[in-house]
Order: structure tokens, then sequence, then C-alpha cells
């Protein structure tokens, strides 16, 4: 009697059992993009969510989402804010492509009981150190003069500062603004400011989607070791032609959309431009100061699986004094995006990019004109490959190559006695190689995980100096200064040749564990190098600062960042709260000898000293996202601190030199310490014809230096400073309102309006920019004089669209 049956009876008892597991395991994919209804305009986040799984994906940079699941029948909520929401009911038997069209919220519905919050989406992501702002957020911001403004948007946000008012740039986790990558349509914007800092580059009106990454940074992103703030343009109406635009009190602009093949293909193009220095005859003044910009976007559905963007900014400012002194300075970039669907679950992009910052000036009282600037050309593909809803993976390639022109003068006219000089032009190239999960291990666990392979070449020049123990810099331990060496020699190379080259793996890595449906706890850690370095000795960068490679006297930065926050949705995501605890240690961060001279050097290393840097501290933010009044609470406790220590060298007898460094190698507060920093919003729907807004922002003061005493020298009085950024400014506040009036619309017109009232520093708080130190010419005692930029300022905007 056999007790075991035979082989050839077992095998179809375990064909049917592994067809019964591979059905069980059977899984198919629902794929497509989102746009909104009105204009098939893309919609970047918008969460599509199985809320009986609690799982979900949000839409790419594109539109684009894949969502991978079991056979089965499960009802699919499509959520953004602004928008009505969608739930569908729908079959996973097969793998399919559906394209979904959101439309726009025209009224304020009854309240409903919603049984899952979609949005409790961002809890379980691994996603930190994040924020984004809709536009409608940014236009409804009080700002000064009324033109809404992305850049002073993002400082009331935790974290995010900058130096005062007028101040260009922006400041992220006590890093300096030179430490953030600013990407239009993934074009590198290398100054982000109009009229040396009162308003940014970015036009609002032409504007989709703004996020700044200000940790966990994903393995896409490299080449800056403070943040990322990504923006991307609007991609056009293909269905109708529209226009919008505004009148303000000191600029205006005028937006243009509308199909070029209907349903198919569109454009974009937008203008603005400032006119005040119009009115400044009336004041007897021969001065100039405007600025202009131009928005540009086609794009072209080629078929189901093929799209191409060709996009594009250029902006300029114009400065003059009578016919003695012009300034023109700004940015070019140009994108040309190929997007390809190989299959429902393999997404990439292909882009082709230019991107210029030029600075020009001419001095006629002198006879020159001079020129620089920083360009780059830049090829970079990108994969995003969604194998299942719990797990993703990105990975891609790029490669930079840049032009860097620190200056060059021309003689206005032949007689002038000044010779045409051409300063050493520099060049290098920076690849990069990159891969990025996103993964669930558990339903209460995800993780986010990835790393960046960067290097970076530093190509041969025209002549480089040569210096005794290759030592551009000198301490005379007598004097305790820090003096430029004289150069041995020079050396010449050609383009093709490599002065130095780095090379650096960057680490990344965050994860989310879920305590609850409402609550969660998050950790991150990052690394990144940075290549290029902008030469400002000033707590604010100006455009006539120069950027510089990393090369043979100057090491790239490296960053560690670590970071650990809970987050947490309350009354069903009617307020969200997010705490953040933070530390960056930032390796060879450049500094400055005394009395350094960094315009127009052609030996930038004698004033360079390589130091360190590190910044730590508390975020909060408390939201209200739901309701008539919406607004957050955002507070940040945090230190930012630079050290430059003495180096070792030997004396000729072997006996230990010990240099002081800065500030006798002590740490010291970086221009950018705000130990304290409140922010506040608040918007106000009082009834369908009248919004009101208003902001309050503190500050403490930033770091700066004051003389600490004065000595008489040949009958001048001289003042000397003690150590570095050792005072501080009075701490900066202020308060800002406005008001919004949409008419009721004519039904019989296209044709709407809107008045918008603000009013900038309410209360007419002169908040100090610098201080000045002089001596009363009538009592001839020392005196601090405070410069002050603003007071209340009111404005009013009309804005239009049809």
């Amino acid at each position: 009697m056999h007790l075991i049956p035979s082989a050839h009876r077992c095998l179809p008892i375990l064909l049917f059992f592994s067809l019964l597991s591979l059905a069980a395991q059977e899984r198919f994919t629902l794929s497509g993009t989102v746009s909104e209804a009105s204009s098939n305009e893309t919609l970047i986040g918008v969460s599509i969510v199985i809320p009986s799984l609690k799982t979900g994906v949000t839409t790419n940079e594109y539109g684009f989402f894949s969502l991978t699941l079991p056979r089965g029948t499960y009802e699919l909520q499509i959520t953004y804010l602004g928008f009505e929401e969608i739930v569908e009911t729908v079959v996973f038997d097969k793998d399919q492509k559906r394209d979904f069209r959101l439309t726009e919220k025209t009224e304020v519905l009854e309240e409903v009981v919603v049984t899952e919050n979609v949005e409790k989406l961002n809890i379980r992501k691994p996603q930190m150190s994040v924020n984004t702002l809709s536009v409608q957020t940014i236009k409804d911001i009080p700002v000064v003069l009324g033109e809404a403004d992305i850049i002073k948007s993002l400082i009331l946000l935790p974290g995010v500062s900058n130096a005062g008012e007028g101040a260009s740039g922006f400041n992220v986790r006590g890093g300096a603004a030179d430490q953030n990558l600013i990407l239009l349509d993934e074009a590198t914007i290398f100054n982000s400011s109009h009229l040396f800092g009162f308003f940014s580059v970015f036009n609002p009106d032409a504007i989709k989607d703004v996020k700044l990454f200000k940790g966990a940074i994903p393995s896409r992103y490299g080449g800056r070791v403070s943040s990322v703030l990504e923006i991307f343009q609007k991609e056009g109406n293909s269905k109708e032609f529209k226009m919008n635009g505004g009148i303000g009190a000191v600029a205006s602009r005028l937006l243009a959309e509308g199909p070029i093949v209907k349903d198919k293909s569109a454009f974009l193009i937008g203008g603005r431009a400032s006119y005040a220095h119009l009115f400044l005859p009336l004041f007897d003044l021969d001065n100039t100061a405007y600025f202009y910009d131009l928005n540009t976007k086609i794009n072209y559905k080629l078929n189901e699986n093929n799209n191409l963007f060709l996009s594009g900014y250029f902006g300029r400012d114009v400065f003059a004094i009578s016919n003695n002194f012009e300034n023109i300075y700004g940015n070019s970039v140009l994108n040309l995006r190929w997007n390809h669907l190989f299959s429902d679950r393999l997404f990439s992009n292909l882009s082709l990019i230019y991107s210029d910052f030029y600075y020009g000036l001419e001095l006629d009282f002198v006879g020159f004109k001079w020129n620089s600037g920083i360009r780059n050309f830049n090829i970079k593909y990108d994969l995003k490959n969604y194998l299942s809803d719990t797990f993703q993976v990105n990975y891609g390639l790029n490669n930079i190559y840049y032009v860097f022109n620190p200056g060059k003068i021309v003689p206005n006219s032949p007689d002038s006695g000044i010779v045409e000089e051409q300063l050493i032009k520099k060049y290098a190239d920076e690849f990069a190689a990159y891969v990025d999960v996103e993964q669930s291990l558990t339903p209460s666990l995800s993780l986010q995980y990835g790393l960046r392979l960067s290097h970076f070449i530093r190509f041969g020049q025209e002549e480089l100096n040569t210096y005794e123990n290759d030592n551009p810099v000198i301490f005379d331990p007598f004097l305790l200064v820090y003096q430029e060496a004289t150069p041995t020699g020079t050396i010449s190379s050609s383009r093709g040749d490599q002065l130095a080259s780095f090379t650096n793996l960057e680490p990344r890595i965050a994860l989310a564990y879920t305590l609850n449906s409402e609550q969660s706890i998050k950790a991150s850690y990052t690394r990144i190098a940075q290549y290029l370095h902008l030469l400002s000795n000033t707590s604010s960068p100006t455009p006539l600062d120069v950027w510089t490679p990393s090369g043979p006297f100057v090491k790239p930065q490296l960053l560690d960042q670590y970071a650990m926050g809970y987050f947490r949705t309350i009354s069903d995501g009617e307020y969200s709260l997010e705490t953040e605890v933070f530390y960056k240690d930032v390796q060879n961060r450049i500094d400055y000898i005394d009395g350094a001279n960094l315009i127009a050097n052609n030996a930038i290393e004698q004033v360079i000293l390589n130091g360190e840097a590190r910044a730590y501290g508390l975020e909060l933010l408390l939201r209200k996202n739901e309701g008539r009044f919406k607004g957050w609470l955002a507070y940040t406790l945090s230190r930012s601190e630079q050290r430059t220590p003495g180096r070792n060298l030997p004396f000729d007898n072997g006996r230990s030199n010990r240099e002081t460094g800065i500030n006798f190698s002590r740490w010291y507060s970086t221009p950018y310490d705000k130990t304290h920093d409140i922010s506040f919003y608040g918007s106000f729907d009082l009834n369908k014809k009248w919004n009101f807004n208003t902001n309050f922002v503190y500050q403490t003061g930033q770091p700066t230096n004051y003389p600490v005493g004065q000595f008489q020298f040949q009958g001048l009085t001289v003042p000397f400073y003690g150590l570095r950024n050792q005072e501080r400014l009075p701490a900066y506040h202020r308060l800002d309102l406005s008001a919004t009036l949409t008419p009721r619309k004519n039904e019989k017109r296209n044709w709407q309006t809107e008045w918008v009232f603000s009013i900038y520093n309410v209360y007419s708080r002169m908040n100090a920019a610098a201080i000045n130190f002089r001596r009363n010419q009538d009592t001839g005692v020392n005196e601090a004089v405070r410069t002050s930029i603003f007071g209340i300022v009111p404005a009013v905007t009309y804005n239009f669209k049809f």
C-alpha cells in the first residue's frame, strides 16, 4: 500500500494551487494624467488615494500618475486644493489608462463628513522639510508696493529668512543665499531679484507650482547645500484663448495663453515691467531704475506617449544715474523637454537646458564698460518607475558645463587711455548620476532612500598663479593678520586639461513611522556637495558678486544634515501641526581675510580661507487649512555659526606656527543668524466680494560689526572694529494688511476684475537696514545713525482677466 501519492498525481494539484496563488498575486495598473478641466493645464501634486487600502500616489511634475493594485474593485478619491473632489469606483481587472479633469470650486458647499481624509496620505509619506505655496496664497500675501512676490512669501515659512527689507536672496536654516538651488522649469536661476532685492524675478501669473525643499532633499537634486526651490511655469490653455494682468503702483503685467491646436498644443506668453522711473523727472531727477521680464512656454502633445515643451525666461534690470553710470543685469534661460511614456509604469523626461546670468556696468566718468556673468549648458535625463503602489524608483543622469566670466573691461572710446582687459575665464563640468527609492515596508513604516554620485572637473585656463608651498594666503605672526601671498610664477593650460577634480558620494535617507491615522514621526539624513561659490562678503548678495568654481585652492562645500520631526493633522485635517529639529554641518565654507577685495580680482584665492559652518534649530508650523479663515503661525529658534580655525604651518626651524584664524578660531554668528523668527499669515473670506489678509513678522536683528574704538592718524579719526559679527542690528518687525474687492461678475461678459488695497508696515516701524557711525559736526560727539528703507507704504493694484 502506497501512502505517498505518485509524482504524476501531485503535479496537477501543485499546478492548481500555483495558479490560485498567481491569481491572488495578480496586479493591474491604472495610469494617466490629471489636469484642469477648463484649460487642460496639468496639475502637480494631486492626491489619488484608495481609502480602503490606506494607499495612494500623487501626480508628478507633469501631472502623470501610476497606481498598481491587486485585482479588485476600489473606491478612488482624487483631491486637489481649490478643486472639486472626484470619487469613482474603479475595477482593477486589467491595465488601463485614464485621464481625469478637475473642476475649480466656484462656491462653498455645505459641510460633508468624509470618512477617510485623503490628506492623511502626507502623514505617511517619508518626505519631510518641504513647504509648498499655492499661487493664490502668494497673490494674497500683502507685500511692499502691492506686487505679489514668491520670495517674499517664502520668508513667512519656518526656517526661511532674509537680510531685511530691500535685500536680495533668502536664507534657509542658517545657510547663505548662494547655497540655495533655484530652478525655474528645471533651469538654474543665479539671481532671483529685481531692483537689488525689492522684487523677485518670478511673475506669479505665469507660475503653476512652488515647492521648497529645506532638508531630506531627494537624490535627483544636488549642487547646493541649503535648499532647493523648485518652480514650474504654467503650460498654457489648450482649450480657449485667455488673458489676465494687473496694473499696480510701480509695475504692470499682462499674460496671454491659448491653443495652437485645440486640446493638443498651447502657448503662454507673459510680460511684466515697472515704470516708477517715469515719474522721476517730475522731481528733477535724471535717474533711472526699472525692470522688465518675459515668460514663455509652448507645449505640443505628439501622441498619448510623447509630449514636447519649450519654455523660456528673460529678465533685465536697468539702473542709471544721470549720464554717468548705467547698470544692466538679469537672467536668461531656455529649456526644451521631451516627456516619454515607455509603459504605464515607466515615465521619462529628457531636458536640454541653457541658463545665463549677465551683469553689465558702464561708467562714463571713468571711461569704461564692465561685464561679467556665468553660463551653463545642462543635459539631464530622468526616469520614474512605478513598480507597485508601495515601491517606486527614480533614477537619472545630468551633466552641466559651466563658463565663468569674472569680468571684462572695455574702454568707451579709443582715446580714453584705458586698455581692454579680460579677467581670466574659468571652465568646469559637473556630472551626476542618481537613484532614489520610495518604499512602504509596512502600513506604518515608509522609506525614501537614495544615492547620488557627483563628479566635478575644473578645466584648464590661460593662467594660474603658483605659490610657495601652494599657499596663496600667508599669516603674519607679529601683526596677527592674514595677507595675500606673492605668486612665485604662473602656469598655462589648455581648456582640455584638468586643474582639479572632485568625486563625492551623496547618500540620502528619510523615513516616516505612522503612529495612527493622524500622527507620524519622521527622520532624515542628507549629504550634498556644492562645487560653486558666490564671492560675496556682504550679508545680502548683490548682482556684482561673482560665482567661482572649486579648484586647486578652493574646496567644494560638503553638507551633512540631520532632521527629525513630529507631524499631526487635527480635526480631520482642518488643522495641521509640523515640528522639526535639525542640525547642519558644512565643511569647506569659504571666508575672507580682513580687507579682502573681491571685485575684479584675478587671484581670488589670495583672499579666501577655508572654514566650516554649522546651524541647528527648532521649527514649528501650525496651519488652519479649511474654513473662511485660513493661515498659519510659524516659529523658528535657531543658531547659524561659522568658524575658520588657524592652520598649523611649520617655521623653517621646524617649530609649529599656529595661526589665529578668524576671531581667534572661535565660532561666530554668520550674517544670516536669526535666533528668533516668528511669522503669522491669515486670510479671511468675509463674503464673495471681500477677502482680507494680514501677516506679521518678527526677527532677531542680524549680526553686524560696530566700531569698538578709534585712533588718530595724520589728523584723521579712524575707527577700528572688534571681532566679527559680535553686535546685532535692532530687532526687525512689521505688520501688513490687504483687502481684495471682487465686484459682482456680469454674467453677459467674460471680463472679471478685482481691486487689491494693501498697507505695508502698518505702524511704520523704521527697521534698520544698517547702522552707520559718524562724528556730529556741531557737538564733535560720535553718534550712530539708523538707515531705514521703508516706513508705512500704501498701494492699490487692479487685476483683470478675460
